[in-house]
C-alpha cells in the first residue's frame, strides 16, 4: 500500500522536474548561440598572420582608434550635459510647455543617427537654406565670400551624435530625479541650499549611477554608428571593419580589428560599473517624497521652454522638417519609386521575423530564470544577452564566419556525397541577417520579458500547482497571459531595432536586396540623398512607436510628480 501510495506523487513529480529542466538546457543552447559569433570572431582573427596584425596597427588602427576614442570622448560628455540638463529642467521645474517636453525630449530616439547625418549634409551646405540665409543676413552673395565651418569634421560628428543620443542619458536620469530621495532634496533645500548648488552637490552625485548608465548606452550606440561616422569623415573602428572586408576583402584583417572593437566594449562596460562600484542606496520605510517643482512664470518660464525645445529641435524637428520636404519635392516630382514598394516588403518582413524569433528566444531565456532559479540560469541569461554589448558590425562579422563556414560544409558535403552544391544557405536566403538581428536584440526581448514576469507574485505559481495543473499548462495559462503588455513592448522595440539597424544589414544582407537603411546609404553613397527620402522619413515615422510607448510609461510618474 505503502508503494502504491507513494507511485503516483513520484510520477507527477519526474515530468515535473523534467520540464524544468529542458526549460534551463534550452537556455544554455540559446547562449550558446549567442556566443557563436563571438566565438567565430576569435578564432578567425588568431587565423590571421603576425604581420597582418602589424599591418594593421600601423595603418588602420593608428588613425582609426584614437579617431574612436576622441569621438566617444566628445559624445559622451555632450550627452552626459544634455541629457542631466534637460531631466533636472523638466522634473525640478514648473513652466509654460513642460508637459510637452517631458515627452517631446524622447523623440531624438526616433531619429536613426544616419539620417541625422545625411539630412545636415544637405541643411548644412555651402548652397544648403541655412548658409544661405546667413550670407543673405550678412550682405555675402557668393559662398566664395562666406561659408561656415564644415560640417564634415569630428566636431561636427560629435555634436551631431550628442544631439541625437542624449535620450539614453535623460530617460534613466529623469526617472531617478522623479523617484529617488526626494526627502534629501527637500532637506537640502530648507537647509538653505541654493537651487544650483542643489543640483549640482546633490541631485547629480544622487543620479550619479543613471548618469553612468545612459552614458554608457550612448556609446555603445555610437560605437555603432557607421553612417554618420563614414559621411562626416570620422575614421572609426566601426567604419574600418566595413572597408576592410567589403573594399579590401579581408575577412581576417576585418575580424582582427572587431575584436579590438569588441575588446574596447567591454572595457566601456567594466569602466562604467567601476564608476558606480560604491553607489549604494537605502530605502526608507516611509514614503518618499518627490521634490517641489520650483515655478517659473512669465518671459523666463518661456525662455525655460525655449531652452528644453533646443536639443528637440536639432535632434529631431529640424532634419523631420527636411524630410518632409524632400519627400514631397520628391513625390510631386517623379511619385513614388517603383523599388520602395520592394523594399518596404523586405524591411517589414525580415524584421517581423527576427522579431518573433528573438521573442521566443527571449520567452525561453527569461521563463528559464522564473522556474529553475540560480547560478545556472542566471548565467544562461547574462550571456544569452551579451550580443547588446557588442556593435552591430562586430556581430555581423561573426556570424559571417560561422555561418559562412557551415554553408561551405553543407555545400562541401553534400558536393562530395550527391555531386548537389547547395550554395550559401544561410547567408543566401537572409537567414544569417534574422540571426545577426536576434544575437544583438535578445537583451531587449530577454529583459522586458523577464521585467513582466517578475510582476507576477510567486503565489499565482504555487496556487496553479496546488490546483493540479502542469508547468506547461501553468505557463500556458497564468504566465503568458499575464505577461503579453511586456512582450508586445518588447517586440515593438526589437522590431523597430531591426529597421533601423544599418552595420548588420549592409554585411549580411542577400545579392540584390534592399531595405530602407540600405537603400538610404547606397543613395547616401552615390550623392543622390533626396532619391530615397521616402524611405527615410518612413523609418523616422517607425521610430516614433517607441517614443510613444516611452511617453506612455512615463505619464503615471509624471502624473504623480505634479499631484
Amino acid at each position: 500500500m505503502v508503494s502504491d501510495t507513494a507511485s503516483p506523487t513520484t510520477m507527477k513529480a519526474r515530468p515535473r522536474f523534467h520540464a524544468n529542466v529542458w526549460w534551463l538546457v534550452a537556455s544554455a543552447v540559446i547562449a550558446g548561440l549567442a556566443l557563436l559569433p563571438v566565438a567565430a570572431l576569435v578564432t578567425e582573427a588568431m587565423q590571421g598572420s603576425t604581420g597582418l596584425w602589424a599591418h594593421l596597427r600601423d595603418t588602420v588602427l593608428a588613425t582609426a582608434l584614437p579617431d574612436t576614442l576622441i569621438l566617444l570622448l566628445g559624445v559622451g560628455i555632450l550627452a552626459g550635459i544634455l541629457g542631466t540638463a534637460s531631466a533636472w529642467l523638466v522634473a525640478a521645474h514648473d513652466f509654460p510647455g513642460r508637459g510637452i517636453l517631458e515627452w517631446a525630449l524622447l523623440l531624438p530616439l526616433a531619429m536613426p543617427t544616419y539620417i541625422m547625418a545625411y539630412a545636415y549634409l544637405d541643411i548644412l551646405h555651402p548652397l544648403g537654406p541655412v548658409q544661405g540665409a546667413v550670407r543673405w543676413l550678412l550682405g555675402y552673395s557668393s559662398p566664395r565670400e562666406f561659408r561656415l565651418p564644415d560640417i564634415r569634421s569630428m566636431t561636427g560628428c560629435i555634436l551631431l551624435l550628442g544631439f541625437v543620443l542624449y535620450p539614453y542619458v535623460y530617460i534613466p536620469v529623469r526617472a531617478m530625479f522623479l523617484t529617488q530621495a526626494g526627502n534629501l532634496l527637500e532637506a537640502a533645500r530648507l537647509l538653505g541650499t541654493s537651487r544650483r548648488s542643489l543640483f549640482l552637490r546633490v541631485a547629480v552625485p544622487l543620479a550619479r549611477p543613471a548618469i553612468a548608465v545612459g552614458i554608457s548606452l550612448t556609446l555603445m550606440e555610437a560605437l555603432n554608428d557607421i553612417g554618420a561616422s563614414e559621411f562626416l569623415g570620422v575614421r572609426t573602428l566601426t567604419v574600418s571593419i566595413y572597408t576592410t572586408w567589403v573594399t579590401k576583402s579581408d575577412l581576417p584583417g576585418a575580424a582582427q580589428i572587431a575584436l579590438c572593437m569588441l575588446v574596447l566594449v567591454v572595457g566601456l562596460v567594466a569602466l562604467e560599473r567601476w564608476a558606480r562600484r560604491r553607489q549604494r542606496y537605502a530605502l526608507s520605510a516611509q514614503k518618499s517624497r518627490t521634490l517641489e517643482p520650483l515655478r517659473i512664470e512669465g518671459a523666463w518660464g518661456w525662455l525655460a521652454f525655449a531652452l528644453g525645445g533646443l536639443p528637440i529641435l536639432i535632434g529631431f524637428a529640424g532634419p523631420a522638417l527636411y524630410l518632409m520636404t524632400q519627400a514631397w519635392t520628391r513625390y510631386q516630382f517623379s511619385g513614388v519609386s517603383a523599388r520602395f514598394q520592394s523594399e518596404a516588403v523586405n524591411t517589414i518582413v525580415f524584421a517581423g521575423l527576427a522579431t518573433l524569433v528573438t521573442l521566443f528566444l527571449g520567452l525561453v531565456v527569461a521563463y528559464a530564470m522564473r522556474i529553475v532559479p540560480g547560478r545556472g540560469s542566471l548565467w544562461c541569461f547574462r550571456l544569452a544577452t551579451v550580443g547588446y554589448a557588442a556593435p552591430g558590425t562586430v556581430i555581423a562579422i561573426g556570424v559571417l564566419i560561422a555561418l559562412g563556414g557551415f554553408d561551405r560544409f553543407v555545400d562541401q558535403t553534400m558536393q562530395n556525397w550527391f555531386g548537389i552544391s547547395t550554395g550559401l544557405l544561410l547567408i543566401g536566403s537572409g537567414a544569417a541577417l534574422i540571426f545577426a538581428y536576434t544575437a544583438r536584440f535578445l537583451t531587449i526581448a530577454a529583459g522586458g520579458i523577464d521585467a513582466g514576469l517578475s510582476r507576477i507574485p510567486l503565489s499565482f505559481d504555487h496556487a496553479s500547482r496546488t490546483l493540479g495543473r502542469a508547468p506547461g499548462a501553468t505557463f500556458r495559462h497564468v504566465h503568458l497571459p499575464l505577461s503579453k503588455a511586456a512582450m508586445a513592448a518588447a517586440g515593438l522595440l526589437v522590431f523597430v531595432d531591426c529597421v533601423k539597424e544599418l552595420p548588420a544589414t549592409l554585411l549580411l544582407r542577400p545579392l540584390n536586396f534592399e531595405t530602407f537603411s540600405t537603400q538610404l546609404y547606397g543613395e547616401a553613397a552615390r550623392g543622390t540623398y533626396e532619391e530615397a527620402s521616402i524611405a527615410a522619413l518612413a523609418i523616422v515615422l517607425i521610430g516614433i512607436l517607441p517614443v510613444i510607448l516611452l511617453a506612455r510609461v512615463g505619464k503615471p510618474k509624471a502624473a504623480s510628480h505634479a499631484i
